[in-house]
């Protein structure tokens, strides 16, 4: 095991039975001090009960010691009841620990509707708890994966003018990925030293730049929650503008690390789709656009067969609702210019470029003006699998 968490946590996993016997599906993470908390939740208004706890304790508190995370059961449209019983999780772990319930952040992945399997729960959590100290980020992020293909964590250290800190980010997601906190779920920890509005603001601010700029299949789940948590257990300060925009680049960068390994994980996919826009007259439209390329299937089912397609890719321009002079836009598809002027360019590059979309890596580069608004975006390609797969999820 190798120890790449950040210091002062401890991680454990336990095998509930929620879903299938034998394997790890509930997680936790415990800080040996309290840690300043930063939080991200899905816009979807159906918020399951662990979203609604988790943004109870940032708001009141602002500050928590332990992350409890569930696969198997979302607890998402599960009414007063499922409130109830998250609140008994927070409760029965937070006996078995020494902590407070309040200190005890949930997360829960799985179907919507059910309510938690109350008597698997007490059962697992004292093997949960005996099991702190056994697992790394490796351990934790697969008692949370559902449909993943592979776990996703990195870690990352960073050099201040105090010292060394590190950062551990784990996550789980492969289908209903969309921006807007896109059943997407992370964690990131630090042991860095930063004051609690510094953390919120740089938290938000590479949310913003990394997972609100995926997609997988347009869908925003009623779950989508990243945390972060820095318990100051390395000694090292981030004070001053330097040391907190090397302390937010570091963030931004791993977050971005593990954001794209939800893109090529989605469910079925084989290739990510890099979309560039530029010469927006905003950013805002040059985001529309960016979207409107990203979610659209006819677009993503092309590049899942090597369909050379532009046209899709400029259809989704032309109804993403930004106003443009189509004479104006321009269009590179792994880096061969295919639309210009109105018209399309380079005919005879067509074999090229169906050779270039075998890569597990697309580019798409649109140009709509002269303006100074541009966005980035990530979106995977859509196969036979993701049907296959989600025709028959519950089962």
């Amino acid at each position: 095991m190798i120890n790449d968490l950040p210091k002062g946590f401890k991680a454990g996993a336990a095998a509930a039975s929620f879903r299938k016997p034998g394997r790890d599906d509930l997680g936790l993470i415990v800080s040996e001090r309290n840690c300043v908390l930063a939080g991200m939740f899905t816009k979807n208004l159906f918020k399951a009960a662990p979203v609604q706890i988790c943004q109870e304790i940032l708001t009141q508190y602002g500050m928590a010691r332990a992350v409890l995370a569930n696969a198997g059961q979302a607890n998402a449209c599960t009414g007063e009841e499922g409130l109830a019983n998250c609140r008994e999780t927070q409760r029965m772990a937070a006996e078995l620990t020494g902590l407070q319930p309040h200190e005890i952040l949930p997360l829960s992945t799985g179907v919507i509707g059910p309510q938690l399997k109350m008597d698997l729960w007490r059962s697992a959590l004292p093997a949960l708890a005996a099991s702190l100290g056994s697992r790394d980020a490796e351990g934790f992020t697969r008692a949370f994966m559902t449909t993943d293909a592979f776990p996703k964590f990195a870690m990352h250290e960073v050099g201040l003018a105090g010292g060394t800190v590190r950062l551990t980010v784990m996550a789980k997601g492969a289908g209903m990925i969309c921006p807007n906190m896109a059943t997407m779920l992370c964690v990131a920890l630090t042991d860095a030293e930063v004051e609690r509005t510094a953390w919120q603001d740089m938290f938000a601010r590479g949310v913003e730049k990394t997972f609100n700029r995926v997609s997988v299949d347009g869908d925003t789940s009623t779950n989508d929650t990243i945390l972060g948590l820095a318990n100051g257990a390395s000694g090292v300060k981030a004070a001053g503008h330097a040391d907190l925009a090397l302390l937010e680049e570091a963030l931004t960068h791993i977050l971005g690390n593990v954001a794209y390994m939800l893109v090529k994980d989605g469910e079925g996919a084989r290739k990510v789709i890099h979309i560039t826009v530029t010469g927006a007259a905003t950013e805002a439209d040059a985001r529309t656009v960016a979207r409107s390329v990203g979610h659209s299937q006819l677009v993503k089912t092309a590049i899942y067969g090597g369909d050379a397609n532009w046209g899709r890719i400029i259809t989704a321009v032309g109804y993403s609702g930004v106003q443009v002079d189509p004479a104006g836009v321009s269009l590179k598809l792994c880096g061969i210019e295919r639309f210009r002027q109105g018209q399309p360019v380079n005919d005879h590059m067509e074999d090229e470029l169906t050779e270039a979309l075998k890569a597990d890596n697309v580019p798409v580069e649109i140009c709509l003006g002269d303006g100074m608004g541009s966005y980035t975006f990530q979106a995977s390609d859509l196969g036979h699998e993701y049907v296959s797969l989600n025709a028959d999820y519950r089962s």
